[in-house]
């Protein structure tokens, strides 16, 4: 996979709120965290959790991919809602995969993709994405997904909401996903669909990796 440019995502979360005129300890009080680590974040010396991202991109009503573009050029602009996304900048990082995966949307994968063919993203917390083909117009991630024993999608045991439906099989290995209020065992076999809209999150306490498919199909 050609190697692809992380653009400075604090920079242009702290241009995005300035155009708005929020202050940085609004922007920090509206997203629940200090106003230290927000001010970490916009110079580079953090890098946001794909939980704490969300919170940022939904309180400054811009979409997450605004933050991807590898133009330079002016702040964000603000939209309605954040745009969906698969899901944290540098490399090996969720925000690294959708700078990678989102690079250029007209480009199709496929429609054979071999098994040494496919785009391959390790990310934070120990979870491996694989890109198993994409068609251009079609709003869906479709991905073949591990988890490594330990490995879960929030780090910091945080749960995440975005938009958009979410489809998963899982062909080995144990998960454990945490829905709302409620917490599933999925084991081989075993599929799962849901609004992404809802408070989720995946994790692997099992000794061996849980792979599977995963399809996120974006709302438009």
């Amino acid at each position: 996979m050609s190697p692809v440019v992380v653009p400075p995502v604090g920079a242009r979360i702290r241009r995005a709120r300035t155009a708005q005129g929020m202050s940085l300890r609004a922007l920090a009080r509206e997203i629940g965290v200090s106003a230290s680590l927000v001010s970490q974040i916009e110079t580079g010396k953090s890098q946001p959790s794909v939980s704490t991202l969300y919170a940022i991109t939904t309180a400054l009503a811009i979409p997450v991919e605004s933050l991807f573009d590898t133009e330079g050029g002016p702040a964000p602009a603000p939209a309605p809602a954040p745009a969906p996304v698969g899901a944290p900048p540098g490399e090996g990082t969720v925000l690294h995969a959708l700078a990678a995966f989102a690079a250029d949307p007209r480009r199709r994968i496929g429609p054979l993709v071999g098994g040494g063919e496919r785009e391959v993203l390790e990310l934070d917390s120990g979870v491996v994405w694989e890109r198993l083909g994409r068609v251009p117009g079609a709003d869906v991630d479709f991905l073949l997904v591990t988890y490594r024993p330990g490995g879960a999608s929030s780090g910091t045991g945080g749960l995440m909401r975005h938009a958009g439906t979410e489809y998963g099989y899982l062909t080995a290995g144990e998960l454990v996903l945490t829905l709302g209020f409620d917490e599933y065992v999925i084991r081989p076999g075993d599929a799962v669909s849901f609004e992404s809209t809802t408070p989720h999150r995946y994790r692997n306490d099992g000794d061996e990796p849980a792979v599977g498919v995963w399809f996120v199909f974006s709302m438009p």
